[in-house]
Formats: structure tokens, sequence, C-alpha cells
């Protein structure tokens, strides 16, 4: 499967950079373009799920708004058998003949397809055309009982009756789409890949919880019956919605409850991916994909504690400022963390002020864009509250990226199962990194520079650069100025670097090091001082995406060392907007290339002056 809402954010094609002007865009090699045009097209022809994502489900493709991905163990096989067509495509250019740009484009896919074919040694999980995977087709956070519910409501557009009818088409495929998965987890089983039992017992959880509710009250029938009566679209679509929930869905969802039931009898506490078949490698091969680095487990753990005690000192210079001195900073977040002054209260009342409050901070970051940025965006955003039968296993925030025709914003998903993993002082840091200038700009640039940007760009994903960027917004906009006035609101910003931080132990720890759930999550809410339910989520989202997590912090930290790195070479023709708009039209890039692709921009910076 192409998309993944973790990594869904994409790419562009490396842009000529001159500081203080809008790039010149030499026009990709034809031969290079070309190649990577049928690559692209016949990758969306495979995931129509990922055409409606990106709003390509128009013209010559729009049948695809009737189709769901094919999920089953030859759609895997066949996978491997594109990343070799691709790979050959791609061998009959001459990378040599290139221009820096397109070499830098040539290289990003070369990368992904690699790591994509490198997931052959594995005769389990899913797998990416473009790499990475993850181990357990079906867990809390992965799976088509808690996607396609959320993606019918929030992806598939319903304007006409054509809409309407894919919609229900779509509804029908989804109880071959949950049997191809349940038929995974039988066969992965079978392997002896099965998922931690607590896992098994939140997916559970939510696949009863999605059962259990009257089929004409469900998400998959409302949805469908609000948004035609609000474009006065006639038809029975409630009655027709509510015989495929109860007639193929639901019997596909009690298979699956059973299939998982039987898997949890044979199911372990043990946490890391150390357990599964030939699991040192696999996981080696995870954190490759996520980090777009060599660097070993014993590394990426020691890099987590190195930059947690710095972090640790930062924190408390500014927490002493406020008067907390007591205790260990840790003990001192957790503190500020259950403070009842910032707290919202755990109802729907509280709910809908958090993200009152979230949208008043974008609002706030979107007025700082000038000094982050030479490009004007639109960059338009909705900030969402993660579902309700679903929170109990997404992650805490999370962001879906606009699509490429204009037709759907960015949504930024806030999960607010309980307000408490949210305190007011963490908010500002968290739509940084979501919003502005975060993922919403660097999806923006992808949906409003299409002419720049090939369409390949839009199936790739590199973790260390899209979260790295990420969480530079959050640090970049306080040095903008953004916490003046915000004490607290900067402590939020600290803390979420060293949660990053701890993602390295934590996420080495589990899977390199054999920690088990209960230690990984007592050093995530001692480390970090944030709410313990909020970390035993996290924990939980490593154990079922191995080495993810470690993307955060390894690509910010390559940022800041870029950034660095510039200043320096350029002395008085630094300007830190050059620098971010380098980065964002690097696209998203492997860390090496994206140096490759900041010393391009020192170099044009240094000759233009």
């Amino acid at each position: 499967m192409i998309f993944d809402r973790r990594d869904f954010l994409l790419s562009a094609s490396a842009a000529g950079l001159v500081a203080g002007a809008a790039p010149v865009l030499a026009a990709i090699d034809p031969r290079l373009r070309g190649v990577l045009d049928a690559m692209a097209n016949d990758a969306l022809d495979r995931s129509p799920e990922t055409a409606s994502y990106l709003g390509l489900d128009t013209g010559a493709r729009a049948a695809a708004r009737g189709r769901l991905n094919d999920r089953s163990a030859a759609a895997r096989a066949r996978t491997f058998q594109d990343i070799a067509g691709y790979q050959r495509m791609l061998s009959r250019v001459d990378r040599g003949a290139l221009t820096v740009q397109d070499r830098l484009l040539y290289d990003s896919v070369a990368y992904e397809l690699a790591n994509g074919a490198a997931g052959a040694r594995f005769a389990y999980g899913g797998v990416g055309t473009f790499g990475g995977g993850n181990p357990y087709a079906v867990s809390q956070q992965d799976g088509a009982y808690q996607a396609i519910p959320e993606f019918l409501d929030s992806v598939h557009r319903v304007e006409t009756r054509a809409d309407a009818e894919g919609y229900l088409a779509r509804l029908s495929a989804m109880a071959k789409a949950l049997d191809q998965e349940s038929e995974q987890v039988r066969q992965d089983a079978g392997r002896g890949v099965i998922a931690p039992d607590f896992l098994i017992d939140t997916t559970l959880t939510q696949l009863r919880g999605l059962r259990g509710t009257a089929a004409g009250t469900s998400r998959m029938v409302t949805s469908l019956t609000r948004r035609t009566t609000e474009k006065a679209i006639a038809g029975d679509w409630g009655a027709r919605a509510t015989k495929i929930v109860s007639g193929t869905v639901y019997p596909a969802l009690d298979r699956q409850i059973a299939v998982l039931t039987t898997v949890r009898a044979k199911a372990t506490p043990d946490a890391g991916a150390w357990k599964l078949p030939q699991g040192d490698a696999y996981y080696a091969w995870l954190l490759q994909y996520a980090t777009s680095t060599d660097l070993s487990p014993d590394a990426v753990h020691q890099m987590g504690l190195d930059q947690g005690r710095e972090l640790d000192a930062r924190m408390d210079t500014v927490l002493k400022s406020q008067g907390m001195t007591q205790g260990t900073v840790g003990e001192r977040l957790a503190a500020l963390t259950k403070d009842p002054k910032q707290l919202y209260p755990n109802t729907d009342a509280g709910r809908a002020e958090a993200i009152a409050y979230v949208t008043q901070k974008i609002a706030a970051l979107r007025a700082l864009l000038p000094q982050v940025s030479r490009m004007t965006m639109r960059a338009d955003l909705m900030v969402k509250r993660v579902p309700a039968d679903i929170e109990a296993g997404a992650a805490l925030g999370y962001m879906n990226f606009a699509s490429l025709d204009g037709s759907r914003p960015a949504i930024y998903y806030i999960n607010l199962k309980d307000t408490g993993n949210w305190p007011r002082f963490t908010i500002p840091s968290l739509s940084a990194h979501e919003g502005l200038p975060g993922h919403a700009w660097q999806g923006a640039y992808i949906a409003e520079h299409r002419d720049d940007v090939p369409l390949i760009g839009s199936l790739m994903g590199f973790n260390a650069y899209t979260e790295g960027w990420a969480l530079y917004s959050e640090q970049l906009v306080d040095e903008l100025g953004f916490y003046k006035d915000d004490p607290f609101g900067q402590i939020g910003m600290f803390q979420a670097l060293r949660f990053r931080a701890s993602r390295l132990v934590t996420d080495t720890g589990l899977h390199a090091k054999r920690w088990s759930r209960a230690q990984a999550i007592d050093y995530m809410t001692s480390s970090t001082g944030r709410a313990r339910a909020a970390c035993t989520s996290e924990v939980d989202r490593y154990c079922a995406s191995p080495g993810q997590a470690c993307g955060y912090k390894v690509g910010h930290t390559e940022i800041v060392r870029l950034r660095d790195k510039a200043r320096a070479a350029l002395g008085a023709r630094y300007d830190v907007r050059d620098f971010n708009d380098a980065v964002i039209r690097a696209g998203a890039v492997p860390l090496t290339v994206l140096a490759t692709a900041i010393d391009d921009y020192v170099a044009r910076t240094g000759a233009a002056a």
C-alpha cells in the first residue's frame, strides 16, 4: 500500500535556489521525467485510495472513486515485481548526464526503491513500493477497519450522484479488504509474526466497538446520508449503505474479530521487533527507512540519551524562571502536566475549547510566516478531532495533507480521547509541528507548485525529512518570538523536543535492547513528564511501527546541523528564510540528498553575492 497517513508528504524535485528570489527552475530532463511519470502513473493505477488522497481520481482515473486498494498476498508479491521494473526503468537514464537538480531527484527515487526492494527478505507484514513497512497487517493503528471509514468520511468526495455511487461501491469493497487483511494476519501468525497481546487487546476493543454500533447509525452510513442531503442528491442512500454495512461489512468484521481472538491466544507481551523472524535485520531495515541513514540502533539510542541531557539542562533554566525549582526536570514537567490551570475538562465542551485554542494558535503561527519564508502560499488548513471510533489506538496528533487539486485542505488531527494528554502548554508546539510552518506548509508547497513538482514526488515520503522539518518548525517559531509572552508554551516546545529525544531511546530500547512495554512507558513518563496514558499510547505506537518514531529527532538534528553550516559559510549573506525555502524546495528527500541540496543553495547564494 502506497499511502501511510503518518508518512504522507511528499516530495518535490530539488529546485535551483537563489537567495532572496523565487527559484529559477530548469526543466527536468525529458527522459528522466518520462520515466518518473510512467512509474508514478503505474503506481497510482494500483492504488485508487492514493489517487483520491491526491485529488487525482478524475478524468481517465475517475473509476478509482469506486475502488479500494488490493490488500491481498498477490498484491504484496506484485509490489516487489513493480519495484524491480521501476529500478530497470530508472537505470536506463544516464545519471551522469543529469543536472545537479535532476540528480537529486534521481537519487531520491533510487533510494526509496532500494529500500522497498530490501523488504523482499521478509515474508511478512506490509511493504511500500517506495520503501518501508509495518510488521502487523492489523493493529490498534493500522488496518482497513479504522482506515476506510475515515477515508470515506474525510477523503472520498460526495458532490454528485456518481460520487455517492462510488462511495457505496467502496463501502461494498470494504468487506473484501477486511478479509484480505484477516488472511494476512492468519498467515503471518503461522510464520511466528503475532502482535503483542496488549496491541491485540486494544485492536479487539476498537473492532468490537465498531461492530457494536447499529449499522444505520454508524459513521459509514451517516457520512453518506449527511453529505447527499447537503448536496440535495436524491436517493435511498441511507438504506442502501445500511444494507451494505449490516450485510457485508459487519460479517467481515466478525470474521476479523474471530481471527484476532484466535491469534490472541498465542500472543505474548514481548513488545519488540527482535522477536520476529530475522528480527534484528527487520528492525535495521525499518530504522534505515525511518531515518534515511545507516545509523545503528546503538548510535540512535546514544543520540537520544545525549540530547536528552542537553534538553533537560535548558528546560531546567526555564522552569526555574517560573518558580518551579523542586524535583527533577521530569517531575516538574509531570506536575505541570497535571496542573488544573493547564487542563481542559474531559468533556465535549472541554474538547471544543481545546480545538478553539488550536485554531487560535494556528492563526498566530500564520502571522509569523513572512519571517519563516519568502514564499506566499495559501496553505489551507482544517483542525479536526480524531474520530471517536478510532481514537483509542490512533496517534495523539497527525496530519493528512491537502489534495493536489485544491479540493480538500490539509487536516490537522488532534486526539482528544483524554484531554489530559494535551494540556494547554503543549498545544502551541503541536500546532507548529502539524500545522504551520510544519507539515501543512510542506504539503502546501507540493499542492501549490504542481507545475514544478513531478508526480512521483507525491508518492514518496522520507520520514526523517518530513518529521525533521516539522520538529525544526517547533524550534524555529520559538526563535522568531512565538513564545515571548508564553513561557509555559516555550516549556512545551522544549518538552516536545525532549519527547522526540526520548523516542530515540525508547524505540531502540524496545526493538533492539529487548525492553518491556512497562520499562518503555516508565522511561517515557519519567523523562518527559507527560501523562502516563499519553506515554502508553506512544509506546504502543512504536510497537506497531518499529523505527518510525526515530525519524523526528534524527531529521531535526540534521536540519539544524545543515543550517549552522550554511550560516557559517554565508556570513552576512545568510537569511533564515532562504535556508528554510531551500529545505522546502528540496522536497522530501533522504538526509544525504538534503545535504547535497543545501550545499547547492550555499554555492548559488555565494555566487550571487
